[in-house]
Order: C-alpha cells, then structure tokens, then sequence
C-alpha cells in the first residue's frame, strides 16, 4: 500500500472510512461491508426524478488539500512576482488559453477541456471546503479544518442510489481512500464508496478478496454458504424480531457474494489484462495505474468512481512540490482523457479535477500558498461537455472570482443533470425529513452542451 498523504492539521487519510473487502469466511466480507455503517445512518431509496442524461459515468478526480489555481489553470503572468511565482505559462492548443509551464500534456489536449475559473465560496478550511465541493451543500454548523464531516450525502453516494451499477458491481468506488465528505449520510452505508487501498502499480496486484481465499474450492466455499442458510433460518425462526442487529449483515454479505461471484467484476479488476503499452501511457506509479483502474471500472458500468490525489495543501515549498509532482500528475490525467477519446468512450463519461479551494494570491514567507476559497479552477472533459473553452474569470492578480461567479451548488448541479438526475429534487431522511438534493439546481450552462 503506497504511503497516505497528511493536510496540514495532521489528519491522516487513515482516519478516512475505508471499505476494502475483508476475508470472506468468518464473516470478514460481510464485516467490511458492514463497517460502514457505523459511519452513516440508515436510509431508504427514494425515487428518482431524471432528468435529460448526457453522460454514463464519473470519474472524479480529488487534489486534496486545495491545488493552486496560479500553478495549473489560471496562471497571473502580468501580476507582480510575489503574486504570479516562479513559474511562466504556456499556450496550448486552444487559442487564448493559457496555462501553467508545468501542464505540458493537458495543453495538448485542451481541446477537450472545459476550465472553470470562477468558482468560488466561503469556506476556507479542509473540513469544510471539502464537504461543500463534494455534496453541494455547506456544512450546517461551524467545523474545525481537521473535522471529517458529513451533513449531506456526497455526489458519489447519490449517484450510487440513483443510477446503480450492473450487477454484482458496487456503483461508487473511490481509490485509493475515501474523501473526508465523501459518504452517503441517511442514505445509508449501501451507497458508501467501494475503497480499493492497494497499489495496482504493484505485479502482485489484486483486489482484496474479491476472488476465494486460495486453498477453499468452489466445493468447500458452496458448503459453507449452505451453513450460513441454515443457522440464518434458525435465527429467523426464533427471533420474532425483523430488525436484529444479529441479521443486519445479511445484506452486506449478499453483497460480498455477488461481488465474488460477478465475472464482471473480476475483469474490471484484473488490471493485468491490459497491454504493457497502455500502462505505460498512464504511468507505471500508483495514480497512474489507478487511473487506469478508474477507466476499467467505468467500462464495466460503473457510474461514479472517485480517484483521490493527496498532498495538495502546500503551504511551504510550493514551487519544487509542484515541479516534482504536477508533471506526473497531469500526464496521467491527459493520458486518461485520450485514452477514453480514442476508445469511443469520452463522450459519455465525464473527467473532472478539483480540490476543495484555491490558494493565496500572496506567496507566504515559506514559499507557499495558504487556504483560499475566493477563487478556484476546475477542470472538465467529457460526457458531452464542449471543449477547448474556458469559463468565467478572475481578477487580473487572481485574488477573486469576478467574471460569470459560479457557486459549489452550480458545480453539483451540473454533474447531476449531466448523469441525468434531477438536483431540484428532494430526499427524505428515515426520520421523514426532507432534504433538499442541491438548494440552487442551475448547472453551468456552459458545460452542458
């Protein structure tokens, strides 16, 4: 397992819920499906109101920690050098689009890129910013930068609930950890993300227990089943209550069974199965073959998958930071935008990069940026979002947002309408509460072809 990045509070992404399939036999499956729901509230499935779909997936791809708007989109050559950095811009191959020297594969690719520059909010800590970009809703109550929240059921969780996935395949994963607000909240830890925490980079690489522990046949495996039936039967028949805590797991391991049991699911998987050439292109390092994973998932049918990139919260020692990671970073995620083009799959499965704010316009005395959340850039591609443009603008030094001002509610709204769900509609909480899905349902229009 590759090494976990830490925010500037200290607050390790191991804190994060994590929902790897533990062993099958003695009810470790079972258990880790089960895990999450001593993190989420039970809740039921509210019908849908869909709306015009333009696209089939999501692959969210997470910066946490709140990447710097100066260093990739929206560079500031004209402002003073304490403000623009020490990086230049580049052109790329959409006229009057520029972005950071650093992004040299996604230049090339601009064409099918969308770039959102005026987004922006109030939020200005990781606990927060992260929760409001991630659901469309601002938290209900002030938290701490470190907090791991959750008021609203995160876009991952909702589309789970509102589009599935086939058969035997959890419909939202999120490699390899779950965002701090990345949970279903009342809709219940059946729409919790699949976590994948492994390396795929790695030659041993597999999904953990997805497949029968080596050394139980499918003989052995199917007796065991069979014994499960019966003492489940036995409890049914001397309990006169349907909601025992002792039977909760019973969906849970269902679950674990159909994932096992899913060919689907174990060729989604199977990384293995794709030509060196390929890996290659993505990068032969953790996010890049978990991109490649992310692609793999979404070609099975899988509709939201998170791909989570730490280490982004650079308050000192920005400029070596972004030269030693940016150029591997944007390279994977070019080579998964031609990738899906070049398959025919681009056009209905949406790409989209972002972390919770921006950063300082000032650079501080450590040479870094701190929390901003009055300016932020988000990129797009795909499911049928127009290319090579870009959206809003902010001022000519980058301190805010002042052209087309766009709010995280515009954000999820798009991505709703885009996967043709409903953001105007309303979920109700097991207790009969109504819970608007996104107080302000307009999409970017832009963005929506």
């Amino acid at each position: 397992m590759s090494k976990l990045s830490i925010n500037c509070e200290g607050a390790s992404r191991r804190d994060c819920l994590r929902l790897g399939l533990g062993g099958l036999i003695g009810g470790g499956l079972a258990g880790a499906l089960h895990a999450t729901a001593s993190a989420a509230s039970a809740g039921g499935t509210p019908a849908a109101s869909k709306s015009k779909r333009q696209a089939d997936s999501c692959i969210l791809i997470w910066m946490d920690g709140g990447p710097s708007h100066y260093e990739t989109f929206d560079p500031k050559p004209e402002a003073p050098v304490e403000i623009r950095g020490e990086f230049g811009t580049i052109p790329t191959k959409t006229s009057g689009m520029h972005f950071s020297e650093l992004m040299v594969r996604l230049a090339d690719v601009s064409e099918s890129l969308a770039i959102v520059r005026s987004i922006r909010h109030d939020q200005g800590n990781h606990g927060a910013g992260n929760h409001y970009m991630m659901t469309g809703a601002p938290t209900r109550i002030p938290v701490g930068c470190g907090a791991f929240v959750s008021f609203h059921p995160s876009m991952g969780s909702v589309v789970a609930h509102e589009l599935g996935a086939p058969h035997g395949i959890p419909a939202y994963f999120s490699i390899p950890n779950m965002s701090r607000s990345g949970g279903p909240n009342f809709l219940g830890a059946k729409y919790a993300p699949f976590v994948v925490p492994d390396d795929p980079n790695g030659a041993s690489f597999r999904v953990r227990d997805v497949t029968l522990p080596s050394g139980l046949g499918d003989e052995r495996f199917s007796r065991r089943q069979q014994i499960r039936q019966q003492v489940d039967q036995m409890l049914r028949i001397n309990d006169d209550s349907a909601g025992d805590p002792a039977l909760a797991g019973d969906e849970f391991f269902k679950q674990g069974l159909q994932l096992i049991s899913s060919p689907e699911a174990q060729a989604a998987f199977d990384i293995h199965r794709e030509p060196d050439s390929v890996r290659d292109k993505y990068g032969r390092h953790g996010f890049g073959q978990r991109a490649l994973l992310a692609r793999r998932l979404v070609s099975a049918g899988v509709p939201f998958v998170t791909l989570y990139h730490g280490g982004w919260d650079d308050h000192r020692g920005l400029f070596p930071a972004f030269k030693k990671k940016l150029p591997t970073f944007e390279a994977t995620v070019a080579a998964l935008i031609e990738d899906l083009r070049d398959s025919g799959m681009l056009e209905r499965t949406m790409v989209i990069a972002l972390g919770e704010f921006g950063r300082t316009p000032k650079i501080n005395k450590d040479g870094g940026r701190d929390h901003w959340s009055n300016a932020m850039s988000v990129m797009f591609a795909g499911g049928g979002t127009p290319g090579g443009q870009v959206i809003g603008a902010t001022d000519r030094q980058g301190y805010a947002a002042v052209e087309r001002v766009l709010a995280p509610e515009n954000f999820v709204s798009t991505v709703y309408r885009k996967l043709g769900i409903d953001p105007a509609q309303i979920l109700y909480t097991p207790q009969g509460r109504p819970s608007h899905l996104v107080s302000d349902e307009r999409p970017i229009e832009e963005l929506m072809g």
